[in-house]
């Protein structure tokens, strides 16, 4: 999933993807270490994947700060 989708996902499908994601990272990792695969492209991905997330959020919170910091000024 790229980019653009998780712009249209609410923070707490957001969240939700987070920890299925890093859950599914950590099992990725387990296999590897113990020679069962050689997932790590598809590990890649889900780590960027992850960071695309994070930074979604990221941006939301900074916004809603900035906003809050509008509403105060104006008020």
């Amino acid at each position: 999933m790229k980019g653009p989708k998780f712009h249209e996902m609410r923070d707490t499908e957001l969240q939700a993807e987070v920890r299925d994601l890093d859950s599914q990272i950590w099992k990725l990792r387990f296999q590897a270490a113990t020679g069962q695969t050689e997932g790590l492209r598809k590990l890649r991905t889900m780590k960027r994947n992850v960071a695309r997330i994070k930074t979604v959020l990221r941006e939301r919170e900074l916004l809603a700060e900035k906003q809050a910091q509008g509403a105060e000024g104006h008020g």
